[in-house]
């Protein structure tokens, strides 16, 4: 553009005006030559610098918007994928103790809360690890037509049941039963409020229908997802020989996070109604009234909650039906609810004994009942989410808001992370896939359409207010930079092991291919290391002050120690064998799809050739593979005690704090760290069967004074001086002991395959195999009896579940082992 321009100035000094014709004749006299040749190059030096501004400013203005901009593929859920009436509506709010919500943005959400009347009353909703519960969760659930949940609260016990009914072009009907029991029938009765709310989520509209002056017995409302509808709130059976209370209130909710303040504030002083005996009269705690912000705005919901209070035990019902539904065969209530329900809960049974064959393996009834409940409350965790995420990358000099989109996916804990996590979904889809692979299906495309154009993948997926409210306010903003163990290639490996691919997985790998060659590309161009075919994890903590051992949270392992000093140096094997696995399934893709792969099979020989790995990351001294970087293992933490200088004020010198001292320079050398990292050649299965150092990763695995427990393998070894080490005064141990059942699952399935391939550690590997297997499952299922949950970690020294509750995500392939599906 600037030399057209240059060569146009000059034709016109030469030539006269634009149209040819010869200059006027000039009215003063004439610059010097010198002066004539300036006043242009001025010009062009100006222009220059504006066009060079103009594109500084546009270039970085496309790299802000390029973090937000996403993958320019077709998305790889199709439309009639995403609205699949079977899958419409489900109880896919996970965050709630019960929920329903259909698969669309602006969704009609519905869900119960309680209170327990007797004593200090307690608001039950969302699921808090401080209602303090002896025991909830999902006893059958077959992800798509019923459940059955047990919530074990104090005194008293709620069973909830949800049945769905397909017809018409929205979904169908559904109906819950609530049914409430005391615990002792001998104690004085126990009165307890159940509160069912309908919230129209920002758009559609609500309408009760009241039945005398207080009980809604119904109601109609309209939306853009569900057409018109209606909610049928029978009255309820039992409750005290018809004493039986009711309220009700009818709002705005400035959000669904807010819809526990705005009941605990409409909350006044109630008396029961007793039927025969006036004097029989108790005091409760019943809905009023709410006086919502005096500018509501168009994005908060409305809201109508319904309140019945009785004395149990009690059975409530709620129906949903649907005005597309136009061939009902009845209400789907009472007798009509108890038989669909019983053939669904056949139907559930028939299908797990079929898929997992736990019987014929000598498992007790109850012991199937427990791998029943871990696979019922990872297909009930699943939760459909909308929303944005808030994303920054090194050229957004604040936060910025991800395009809004869908999420189905299941979740770790429906307690503490009632959310989507990039490598825990990997996990989960494995058992998931095992009894539903069209279920696996949609969370793949749902999750791969989240990608954007570079081909990065937020790894915590924190959609919406109600989402955010959830989590710490440092771990909402997700980095542009950051990766995540890439699971996903973990579950497609199994999906594609046999060879054997439905159409529906055909058509998938047709249109998710696009993005998994992008997402594979963005690994190796921004994780890769310094060497070729090394990789190191961006994202590690760079404060080696506060930090025992600055943490990597993008490597799912967290705290486990890596090199003390981060630097550009690192090579990560945990992070090599992802992509190893990575390039296999990616070759595998190829070939099932007549697409030219030979550059994915390359990348795999040379990153599963053994002799590389050894030189790259086997330590002689560890016995084990390693990671390497600037690291020394002389460092602890220590308090700090400044004191005042003379004539300080006391009260201005800050307090004592935890800080890492080094009492060794670091050299760059491999990390003697003994772990799960050291194991991911073997458990990823990227070693040969007759390498030597796979009989020296054995020996390690079986040592009681290193990895091996009678619970399972646990993180990190005992002989390592971050062993149980505290990261920071705020952080205890997370990865540095505790057992984790996903690892101990890639364990167990990699002692299988040992086990059962020509090598000199066959047999070893297959009675490990064996000892493990059984170590894990008796303490699951140990702990799940006497607490009640499967957990987030167990103990390596006495096997007792800790960190959150319920953990029932990658903890539920306790299922996986049990059944010996690898």
């Amino acid at each position: 553009m600037l030399l057209w321009w240059s060569r146009m100035s000059r034709d016109r000094r030469r030539h006269g005006g634009s149209d040819g014709r010869p200059p006027p004749p000039p009215r003063r006299a004439p610059r010097p030559p010198e002066q004539s040749r300036l006043l242009p190059l001025a010009v062009l030096s100006s222009l220059i610098a504006i066009g060079g501004f103009g594109y500084s400013w546009y270039r970085r203005r496309s790299l802000e918007e390029r973090v937000t901009t996403l993958h320019p593929a077709e998305a790889v859920l199709s439309a009639e994928q995403a609205s699949a009436p079977a899958l419409h509506w489900g109880t896919y709010r996970p965050q709630v103790y019960v929920g329903m919500r259909p698969r669309s943005p602006r969704g009609v959400v519905t869900g119960l809360m309680w209170i327990s009347q007797s004593g200090a009353p307690s608001l039950r909703h969302t699921c808090e690890q401080g209602d303090g519960l002896a025991r909830y969760g999902w006893l059958m659930h077959d992800g798509l037509n019923f459940g059955i949940q047990e919530i074990k609260d104090s005194g008293f016990t709620l069973r909830t049941e949800v049945v769905k009914r397909p017809g018409g072009q929205h979904g169908g009907d559904w109906s819950w039963r609530i049914v409430g029991t005391p615990d002792d029938v001998s104690s004085p009765p126990r009165l307890v409020s159940i509160l069912f709310y309908v919230a129209t989520d920002g758009q559609g509209s609500l309408t009760p229908h009241l039945d005398g002056r207080d009980r809604v017995s119904s109601l109609t409302g309209t939306s853009e997802e569900l057409g018109r509808f209606r909610i049928h709130l029978p009255k309820p059976a039992g409750g005290g020989g018809g004493q039986i209370s009711y309220n009700h209130l009818v709002t705005v909710c400035p959000g669904l996070h807010h819809l526990t303040d705005v009941v605990r504030s409409s909350m006044r002083d109630r008396f029961t109604h007793p039927a025969a005996n006036p004097s029989n009269k108790q005091r409760y705690f019943g809905l009023d009234t709410y006086h919502p912000p005096s500018h509501p705005g168009s994005d908060h919901s409305q809201v109508v909650i319904h309140q019945v209070t009785l004395f149990l035990p009690a059975q409530v019902e709620i129906l949903f039906e649907s005005d597309s539904f136009t061939q009902r065969p009845g209400s789907l209530s009472g007798a009509a609810f108890s038989t669909e329900l019983e053939m669904h809960q056949g139907s559930f049974e028939d299908r797990f004994r079929e898929r997992f064959h736990l019987e014929q393996k000598g498992f007790l009834p109850e012991q199937v009942s427990f791998a029943q409940a871990a696979l019922s409350n990872m297909l009930g965790g699943m939760g459909y989410f909308y929303g944005s995420s808030l994303v920054q990358s090194r050229y957004n000099p604040e936060p910025v808001f991800y395009p809004p989109a869908p999420l189905y996916t299941a979740v770790p804990s429906r307690s503490f992370f009632p959310r989507g996590f990039l490598w825990d979904e990997g996990f989960h889809l494995l058992l998931i896939a095992r009894w539903d692979p069209t279920l696996a299906w949609q969370s793949l495309a749902h999750w791969l359409d989240l990608m954007n154009a570079d081909g990065w993948i937020p790894r915590e997926q924190i959609l919406g207010d109600e989402a955010r409210s959830k989590v710490p306010a440092e771990f909402v903003v997700q980095w542009a930079e950051n990766a995540n163990p890439p699971t996903l290639f973990l579950a497609l490996q199994q999906l594609l092991a046999d060879g054997l691919v439905s159409s529906e997985g055909l058509q998938f790998l047709r249109r998710a291919f696009p993005r998994l060659q992008t997402w594979y590309n963005w690994f190796n161009d921004t994780q890769s290391g310094l060497l070729p075919y090394t990789y190191r994890w961006r994202g590690r903590d760079r404060d080696t002050l506060r930090f025992l051992n600055p943490k990597t949270l993008t490597s799912g392992l967290d705290d486990y120690p890596r090199a003390s000093h981060p630097s550009d140096d690192e090579r990560h094997v945990d992070l090599r064998c992802w992509i190893t696995l990575a390039s296999e399934v990616m070759a595998t893709i190829c070939r099932l799809l007549g697409e030219d792969g030979q550059r994915y099979v390359e990348s795999h020989e040379a990153l599963a050739d053994n002799v590389l790995l050894d030189k790259l990351h086997w330590s002689e001294r560890l016995g084990a593979y390693a990671d390497y970087g600037n690291h020394t293992q002389n460092v602890a933490l220590e308090w700090e005690r400044p004191r005042p200088v003379p004539g300080q004020d006391p009260r201005s010198v800050p307090p004592p704090r935890l800080i890492r001292v080094v009492r060794k320079s670091p050299k760059l050398q491999l990390v003697g760290a003994l772990g799960y990292v050291s194991l991911f050649p073997f458990i990823l299965q990227i070693l040969s069967p007759d390498s030597p150092n796979l009989g020296r990763l054995l020996d390690h695995l079986r040592d009681a004074d290193r990895l091996w427990t009678p619970y399972g393998i646990r993180s990190l070894s005992k002989s390592n001086p971050m062993f149980m080490q505290r990261n920071t005064e705020h952080d205890p141990p997370y990865w540095r002991g505790p057992i984790w059942i996903n690892i101990n699952y890639l364990v167990v399935r990699a002692l299988h395959r040992y086990g059962h391939m020509d090598g000199p550690y066959r047999e070893r590997a297959l009675g490990l195999y064996r000892e493990l297997r059984i170590n894990l499952i008796s303490n699951l299922y140990r702990q799940y009896k006497e607490s009640g949950f499967l957990w987030e970690q167990y103990n390596d020294q006495t096997g007792r579940g800790q960190g959150c509750h319920p953990f029932t995500g990658w903890s539920s392939l306790v299922v996986l082992v049990m059944a010996e599906e690898y």
